[in-house]
């Protein structure tokens, strides 16, 4: 198969707002990288970069933003493959795929535009550090504009300082004005670049899916997109929003630091502040005080929908929302193999597991929610995420005609079929099976994919997830969450595991405690 490839000086150029900028084309795509779209000095809002003379060079990613611990071993790979790059704090780029067009194609815009979110909670990850966050396939294949951006994170970008001073008014919001930001530089410029600023989709995963939750909660965020795909991004009191004042936390930092004032916070070594940050956080985390990392309630963001409902001014921005069947829970190795194992034995040992009271009260509505299940999969059945997205759901779908919810339900060929894990189904949803080895199962992958990643593309051109590979998916409605269960045998199913799911969190809350103590850390997610 040949590929066609092209740099050169009359090539992939495009005159931003700013300068021109220089990519490559690989395959019919135009690929650019690391284009800066603000600048920002520490705990301060994002500013806009000064215009540049000459063709700026936008073939290599940019900087990510540090992270708090750059000492940890990389491990779980195999679930979900990473990739690790340069940091800085001048971390304020985006990258973009395009298919190629002629120069007045590209002018006159009219793509759909897809930014992507990357996950991390609001403390870590990138947007190129997984490697099914590549763009190339998602744009050739759904012909749409891809984005994704790099922002502020942990202590720099969700650091509340507002009690030193107006210039730190939002500093515990900055990582998401620097999102807004990068949705205002996808407003001005990327019909240059053959997309329609009309027509924009922000979608994420874990705390991505979280980013898209925490725009249509910031009223400057307003207009600047027109959908949100929200990936296992509801995640209940995990990523809770932050109050009160970060008074205390930022006198400890500056003690543990030998710091005189605050001002001394902006140009210590970022190692330095991370260290002290993470020293003095678990004290005042188990006094139940404010430790940033998470978007701050004040004038600038209302707060989470969960406490304090839907902003009316976005209830008619269509969604899709969803997680996957196991979740954090599906990290841990299954000490057995469910393919050789029978309904019967898989029974035994949830009365092994959780004891005969749960397992008598459990089984049978597990295998109403889902009959195609061993009995054993209730022990990797995920609840932190699922029960609070049930609530978003109604509450959002109770405002709308355009909300769509859906599971990824497919077990993955390892240790003879484990049900999925967090972030397992963002290879289907960037068509990037193909560079995640685990994913792979023959006559399953192929079809799961198409089905996944053609309902996404049809989201984001027409804000409807129906497509001929799928069958009709309905919207939800308060009391009748018409969930799309992707699998091998991918339906739709209503309220499938409403009874289920209240019951199985009294019986598996205190098991899960354990598990995520012996889970978490074990993969980077």
């Amino acid at each position: 198969m040949e590929h066609a490839f092209c740099y050169n000086q009359g090539s992939a150029v495009v005159n931003t707002t700013k300068g021109k900028v220089r990519g490559y084309i690989y395959d019919g795509i135009s690929m650019f990288k690391g284009i800066p779209y603000a600048k920002a000095k520490r705990f301060h809002s994002p500013e806009p970069v000064e215009a540049w003379d000459d063709v700026l060079d936008a073939t290599s990613y940019g900087f990510v933003c540090p992270l708090l611990d750059v000492t940890a071993k990389p491990n779980g790979e195999l679930l979900v493959p990473h990739r690790y790059w340069m940091m800085s704090e001048d971390c304020q780029n985006l990258n973009v795929w395009t298919p190629q067009l002629p120069a007045e194609e590209r002018e006159a815009g009219g793509l759909p535009v897809m930014v992507w979110l990357h996950g991390g909670g609001y403390e870590a990850g990138s947007a190129i550090e997984q490697v099914a966050y590549e763009g190339e396939n998602l744009c050739r294949l759904g012909q749409v504009v891809v984005v994704s951006v790099n922002h502020r994170l942990n202590v720099l970008g969700y650091c509340d300082l507002s009690a030193f001073g107006e210039e730190y008014a939002n500093s515990g919001n900055a990582g998401t004005e620097d999102i807004i930001a990068a949705l205002e530089w996808v407003r001005d410029n990327i019909s240059r670049f053959g997309g329609d600023p009309g027509n924009v989709t922000v979608f994420g995963q874990s705390g991505g899916g979280a980013k898209v939750t925490t725009l249509l909660q910031t009223p400057a965020a307003d207009g600047l997109y027109a959908k949100g795909i929200n990936m296992s991004g509801v995640i209940g009191p995990v990523l809770a929003d932050e109050t009160g004042s970060g008074k205390e936390l930022v006198c400890a930092m500056m003690e543990e630091l030998s710091a005189g004032s605050v001002k001394e916070l902006e140009t210590v070594p970022y190692a330095m502040l991370a260290a002290a940050y993470q020293k003095v956080k678990p004290k005042l985390a188990a006094e139940g005080k404010y430790v940033g990392g998470r978007p701050y309630v004040n004038a600038f963001y209302v707060g989470t929908p969960e406490k304090n409902g839907f902003r009316r001014e976005t209830a008619e921005v269509p969604l899709m929302v969803g997680s996957v069947f196991g979740e954090f829970t599906s990290f841990a190795a299954t000490p057995y193999d469910k393919s050789c194992m029978t309904r019967e034995e898989g029974e035994a040992l949830v009365r092994e597991k959780m004891g005969a009271e749960a397992a008598d009260a459990l089984v049978p509505l597990f295998a109403k929610a889902y009959p195609e299940r061993n009995p054993v999969d209730l022990l990797t059945l995920d609840f932190i995420f699922r029960l609070p997205e049930m609530d978003y759901i109604a509450k959002r779908s109770a405002l709308n005609d355009c909300t769509y919810a859906y599971l990824f339900n497919q077990d993955l060929p390892v240790d003879g079929g484990r049900t999925p894990w967090h972030c397992a189904d963002i290879p289907y949803v960037f068509h990037n099976t193909s560079l995640v080895p685990v994913t792979q199962e023959a006559g399953v992958t192929e079809k799961l994919e198409r089905q996944i990643f053609e309902s996404v593309i049809a989201f984001a051109h027409t804000g409807n997830p129906d497509n001929a590979y799928i069958p009709h998916w309905p919207v939800s409605r308060p009391g009748e969450e018409n969930t799309m269960v992707f699998d091998t045998d991918t339906r739709v199913r209503t309220n499938h595991d409403a009874e289920l799911l209240p019951l199985f969190a009294q019986y598996m809350g205190p098991i899960f405690q354990k598990q995520m103590e012996e889970t978490m850390g074990k993969v980077q997610h």
